[in-house]
């Protein structure tokens, strides 16, 4: 195991990455972000390397844990949740699986029937690309690695083969499903539009300001859920490519997402492009918080149902339950996650 005060190499992380940016080592001060937002610094890669050290949770729940943040949901954290059920109402937080090729879903899922007679019917269906931009999945921490090492600093060279997949952090430490508190931080409605520009780096003054309007604030062992429109916008211009166009939290948050000890974090889509010259790869806040902070992400999610659902009850916050598929040895998986105010 990797001593908890060495520092994986953020080049050796990320260099690898097919999201990367082609100017991020050019380290600026500065800039103005896509969308005509303010001027916002941006997280170094000076920055970055000392928060891997700073921020580590590598060694917190002990040198054999596989779970990470997830050991926050306790019974009391669960039973917290369910108090927060009244009206018995249930929202999908899933995009509806889609079978064809798009712009946004160079994989999709594949489909087809069996059989089908007088008797009954079976059919087939084949996740090609569980990460894919497609389907609503969750990261197992045997997903992303920084230079070779993932959650907890475990070595992949022997712990996740072609031969074996994941020997350490697959998706089965999750078989009994996460059941936690949830808070769902809706930007558009903040900023009184139907979804963000794409580039809009999204930043701890937007959360905190969302949390002063709604009087609720995401904590230890809750799941920090973030929309910023991504599916309100496939529905207002058509489809669109979210790896060259999509809003998303600033790496700036990265500080914030460690004080407030979340357990799980949901959002449409995982990075926010174009991202400005001279700023870290697209993964740089994604890969953090799964490999180094030990959360969980719940990934390409459609929040515009609870949205709206959130504003008729009053109320952004809900329980929310959520179970990975059982597969030994594997890195993710689709899921369809329930709301229930």
């Amino acid at each position: 195991m990797t001593r908890r005060g060495s520092t994986p190499s953020l080049l050796g992380a990320l260099a690898v990455s097919a999201f990367l940016s082609p100017g991020f080592l050019a380290l600026s001060g500065a800039v103005v972000s896509a969308g005509a937002q303010e001027v916002l610094p941006l997280v170094t890669e000076a920055e970055y390397e000392r928060w891997l050290v700073e921020l580590s949770n590598w060694g917190r729940w002990g040198p054999d844990d596989e779970i990470g943040a997830l050991n926050l949901i306790t019974p009391a954290k669960r039973l917290e949740a369910a108090a927060l059920v009244r009206a018995g109402i249930t929202v999908s937080l899933a995009s509806t699986a889609q079978t064809e090729r798009t712009i946004d879903n160079p994989c999709p899922l594949e489909w087809e029937m069996a059989n089908a007679n007088r008797g009954g019917a079976t059919d087939r269906i084949s996740y090609r690309c569980i990460h894919g931009p497609g389907t609503t999945h969750i990261d197992g921490f045997a997903h992303r690695f920084f230079d070779g090492k993932m959650w907890n600093g475990y070595d992949v060279a022997e712990l996740v083969t072609m031969e074996e997949g994941a020997l350490k952090n697959d998706i089965l430490t999750m078989k009994h499903g996460i059941v936690t508190r949830a808070v769902l931080y809706d930007i558009p409605r903040l900023k009184g539009v139907p979804y963000l520009e794409p580039g809009t780096r999204i930043t701890v003054a937007d959360l905190e300001a969302w949390e002063a309007q709604t009087g609720v604030r995401v904590g230890p062992g809750d799941a920090f859920l973030l929309r910023w429109g991504r599916w309100a916008r496939q529905e207002a211009i058509g489809p669109f490519d979210t790896g060259r166009e999509a809003a998303g939290l600033d790496d700036t948050v990265i500080p914030w997402l460690k004080a407030r000890d979340v357990a799980l974090i949901g959002w449409e889509t995982p990075g926010y492009m174009p991202r400005p010259n001279g700023d870290l790869p697209r993964l740089a806040l994604h890969d953090f918080a799964l490999t180094m902070l030990g959360i969980h992400l719940l990934d390409r999610a459609d929040f515009d149902a609870l949205s709206e659902m959130a504003a008729a009850q009053g109320r952004w916050e809900f329980m929310l339950t959520l179970a990975p598929l059982p597969i030994p040895n594997g890195t993710g998986s689709p899921v369809n996650p329930i709301a229930i105010f």
